[in-house]
């Protein structure tokens, strides 16, 4: 049974812009879509993350989502907004980067159902390769006059843009590639919708045009908002570079704690976007936020909702647990099972000495590693005034003076752990 999409993306705030009759023309019957994703890199970044919810919600709509990785495109580069070209990629490169864009769609589409809804991933250089230069321009280019093209917002902007260094004929011709995906798509599969962000409604409704002129058939299209901060720095970013999706770039530590620190403002308008949840839970969420803003319970939910679909409960899990040694009662177990990624993202930022680990083997008076080792603490006398205290803890276990430094105390074969009180920190390197 079809549910109404439009309506779902509008109370979600994701719709921009969409052509005439759209939300007709998706509940009279199963409709296939498509949105186009770069796979100049082996992973997206979370940037991508509405275009994917806009397939996923498509899906669970009752339509067919349809994943095209731009091999070709990729080949090209993309003006949309862009100052610079991209560099060029070979063909095993991009085979490898489509596999591992799968993969994480996966997280978010049903690839496997058997169902007719089923989520589908197609590279446009599948059917570009064979495509010669003088069958394209005769057959695709003649339908579209320069006018048209240099009419759209991403051209004109690289022509006559301030700072506008020009555009290259190759970067020119992008549209008119990706206007011949959506007609290739519309007679090969009866695709009959593009989604994708609002920088690409130029180039969506290239195709539309080609499928009316060509085809003498009708495309549609739909695009969200670009997503921005209310701080106006851009989203996605960390001081580190993109968030990305694969845990390996970015860990799911990581990825939790940009979720967390979101603002107020974003969070209320993020639950809505990046998660699955309904719209009565996301309400009751944000009312019991405004209630109680200090216990920032929309964030969390923000930032666990978000990691167990991109990730899974088991990363989740992890995570909490090593927010819970920053910012909780946590044990040496706990710290003990921290993978090194985690831990040094954990530990971001705190200051570090490094100890030969021939000497750590032998043993190292725990004042001596305090003080004349490491500088954690001034003196001799203030670490022994710490220790008496009982405020010194070596890998989340407290000790006494007289404690010894050993092998035993290293952590993933390359860290020691100093504390003192609650939140100083202190890392030894063990080389």
């Amino acid at each position: 049974m079809l549910k109404n999409f439009i309506e779902e993306l509008q109370w979600r705030g994701m719709i921009h812009d969409m052509t005439p009759e759209t939300e007709i023309h998706l509940m009279e019957q199963m409709r296939t879509a498509y949105v186009g994703f770069d796979p100049t890199a082996n992973s997206l970044h979370i940037g991508s993350l509405v275009p994917i919810m806009l397939l996923a919600h498509y899906q669970r709509c009752g339509h067919k989502p349809v994943a095209l990785v731009g091999g070709a495109t990729g080949m090209i580069g993309d003006p949309s907004g862009k100052s610079s070209e991209r560099n060029l990629m070979d063909e095993e490169t991009l085979g490898y980067n489509q596999e591992c864009i799968r993969k994480q769609l996966a997280q978010f589409l049903d690839f496997s159902s058997g169902g007719d809804n089923e989520a589908v991933m197609i590279n446009n250089y599948e059917w570009m390769k064979e495509f010669s230069f003088l069958d394209f321009i005769r057959d695709i280019g003649k339908h579209l006059t320069v006018n048209y093209m240099i009419a759209k917002d991403s051209v004109k902007s690289r022509i006559t843009g301030k700072g506008a260094d020009g555009m290259s004929f190759t970067e020119f011709s992008y549209q008119l590639v990706q206007g011949y995906d959506f007609l290739h798509l519309y007679k090969e599969m009866q695709c009959t919708l593009q989604m994708g962000g609002s920088d690409q409604w130029g180039n969506i409704t290239t195709g539309t045009e080609l499928i009316r002129r060509i085809a003498e058939g009708r495309g549609f299209a739909l695009t969200c908002p670009l997503i921005t901060k209310s701080d106006g720095s851009k989203f996605g970013k960390s001081e580190g570079g993109n968030i990305w999706l694969d845990a390996k770039r970015t860990s799911p530590y990581k990825f939790y704690q940009y979720w967390l620190n979101t603002s107020d403002d974003d969070a209320g308008k993020y639950v809505k976007i990046f998660t699955f949840l309904d719209k009565l839970t996301i309400d009751e969420l944000i009312a019991e936020h405004r209630d109680e803003p200090h216990l920032r319970l929309l964030q969390k939910r923000l930032a666990k909702e978000v990691t167990t679909t991109v990730h899974n409960e088991d990363e989740l899990k992890n995570v909490l647990k090593a927010s819970k040694i920053l910012f909780g009662n946590s044990t040496s177990d706990d710290l003990k099972n921290l993978e090194e990624k985690t831990f040094l993202d954990v530990f971001e930022g705190v200051p570090q000495a490094e100890i030969s680990k021939v000497e750590i083997e032998k043993g190292i008076d725990i004042i001596a590693v305090l003080a004349d080792k490491t500088g954690f603490l001034k003196s001799n006398s203030e670490a022994r005034r710490a220790l008496k205290e009982s405020s010194i803890s070596v890998n989340k276990e407290k000790i006494v003076e007289g404690y010894l430094i050993t092998g035993n105390d290293i952590l993933n074969n390359q860290f020691v752990l100093l504390q003192r009180g609650k939140k100083n920190y202190f890392i030894i390197k063990v080389i």
